[in-house]
């Protein structure tokens, strides 16, 4: 079984290696607001203009790595707009709670200290100095201790678990209203059920390098990574609400064959996408699996270093240097899937840094992806224009199936980006579902570093249709007692959400999770 140290070394280097590990291609010119087209995906592509565009260097002196004082700190440039001192140091809690990370070039030593873990798998052994305890010496620690996986509704390393996009109050609250035959969760359920990926015959199809983007060498196969993905989700659903251990199994049996295997992802600048997107779902499937006992500890960890090495690397490479384009190049989606990604691996991995790289990315990102950039521009009646109007619906639709499920794996864990800049995420959403009602909504134009030169909102793909409205939905009118009629609208028009593969069988179709009437509706 590999120790904290052993994954604490793993992050240190890959920081460090990013750029080298992700290359440094060019983009590839397309014409203005359309981008080339990213091989058979209907989302592909970039935001088009001129290529090779000198890249911006997001970094500077990043929020420390911190670990124990002989450990390093993370590496220059690491996150941030400009860098900047990292967030004051605090002191740990029960469980091993980080102190905060330090600040200083190339990462200094946090002075946050970690209390002593309580109890088996919850949290892990842990005790001394760190940000975040990467090593073994450090506060909560990359894995649990003596006691495997956090045990349910545990922290370790500061997060509650698990505590990304559903957290253990959800999964007693969906059981009990299919078990009762209550809706709508019951016919959430039900299309659950209905979903092939869900289904106990289903085959995983691991293979070591996941090619996304025609590149003129090697066949596309991402395919097999999102269809596993939703897959590794569905039965991860199904074990939680029957309770039937079998469920259990064949989730971790997918996840078990990609962390055995998978080495690298490439292609066109497209393997970004894939990064992100599939980075943040096979997380989401994982931190569910991780509180069954079937899953040996020292599969989970090697589950965790795969998202250390192969997914998390790329994720940060593209958040700083945006494959080497002028920063506002690619579209806000773009920043959003590895955004994600980042987010979800921080928790998974127990991770205070990585967690809030994208915590202050979403804040204050340069790239479209961040709050300010993402919802361009606010009219009156809170409608936030979102940035990809001018482009197309699916995409515009699609941005608000990322930035929703960034919200709720921060709110699961205190962190209330929902709310960020006066709930500046729900003026979005609700432009974005105004317009796709077929409402009409104001429009401000739109350019960027290429000259896109968007003049008016696109119709392209008006009425796209995915299984993300729940959530937002959820969010602010039933959580929050919150006014947001045209979330309303939608999301009562995809009731009751489906998932990977109900919405078409290309990448648009896995581009969320879905399920979200089943696994999102919470009570009046």
């Amino acid at each position: 079984m590999r120790g904290p140290l052993t994954l604490s070394f793993l992050r240190a280097s890959v920081i460090a290696l990013a750029a080298a590990a992700c290359g440094n291609e060019a983009t590839t010119p397309g014409s203005a607001g359309a981008g080339p087209t990213g091989g058979s995906d209907p989302f592909g592509g970039t935001a088009g203009g001129v290529s090779g565009s000198a890249g911006m260097n997001l970094g500077g002196a990043g929020p420390s790595m911190g670990g124990s004082g002989a450990e390093l700190g993370g590496a220059s440039g690491e996150v941030g707009v400009g860098g900047g001192a990292g967030a004051p140091p605090g002191s740990g809690g029960a469980g091993g709670s980080p102190g905060g990370s330090g600040d200083g070039a190339g990462g200094s030593a946090s002075t946050g200290t970690g209390g002593a873990s309580a109890g088996t798998g919850n949290g892990g052994a842990s005790a001394g100095t760190g940000n975040g305890g990467d090593s073994a010496s450090g506060a909560g620690g990359l894995s649990a201790g003596s006691g495997g996986q956090a045990g349910s509704g545990g922290k370790a390393g500061g997060f509650v678990h698990p505590g990304l996009l559903h957290s253990d109050e959800d999964f007693a609250r969906m059981k009990t209203k299919v078990d009762a035959q209550e809706e709508p969760w019951l016919s959430g359920f039900e299309r659950l059920v209905a979903n092939s990926h869900s289904s106990l015959s289903y085959a995983p199809r691991p293979t070591a390098i996941v090619y996304r983007g025609a590149d003129g060498t090697h066949p596309e196969n991402y395919a097999q990574l999102f269809n596993d993905a939703a897959a590794a989700y569905a039965t991860a659903l199904r074990w939680k609400i029957s309770g039937d251990a079998a469920y259990a199994d064949k989730s971790v049996e997918i996840l078990d064959a990609w962390a055995a295997v998978l080495t690298e992802i490439a292609g066109t600048s497209d393997r970004f996408l894939a990064a992100g997107f599939y980075g943040y779902e096979m997380a989401n499937a994982a931190e569910v699996m991780r509180t069954y006992s079937g899953w040996p500890a020292a599969d989970f960890e090697r589950f965790k270093t795969m998202m250390l090495t192969v997914f998390y690397p790329m994720n940060h490479d593209f958040l700083v240097r945006h494959n080497d384009a002028c920063i506002s190049h690619y579209w806000a989606n773009w920043d959003l899937s590895n955004m994600a990604s980042i987010l979800a691996i921080g928790v998974l991995v127990d991770d205070r840094a990585i967690y809030d790289e994208a915590i202050e990315y979403f804040k204050n990102g340069a790239g479209n992806g961040s709050i300010g950039n993402a919802v361009y521009y606010v009219h009156p009646g809170n409608l936030g224009q979102w940035q990809e109007s001018g482009r197309d619906q699916g995409h515009n639709v699609l941005g608000i199936g990322l930035m929703g499920p960034i919200c709720e794996m921060a709110y699961k864990q205190g962190d209330d980006l929902y709310g960020y800049a006066e709930n500046r995420f729900l003026a979005g959403a609700e432009y974005v579902a105004s317009y796709n009602l077929a409402n009409t909504v104001p429009y401000l134009a739109y350019d960027n570093c290429d000259n896109v030169n968007q003049t008016v909102i696109s119709e392209a793909g008006r009425g796209n249709v995915r299984p993300i409205w729940e959530l937002v939905y959820n969010h602010y009118v039933v959580r929050r007692g919150l006014s947001a009629p045209y979330t309303t609208q939608f999301a009562e028009q995809v009731r009751p959400e489906g998932g990977g593969g109900d919405y078409g069988p290309n990448s648009g179709g896995y581009d969320q999770l879905g399920y979200g009437t089943l696994t999102f509706t919470l009570e009046p």
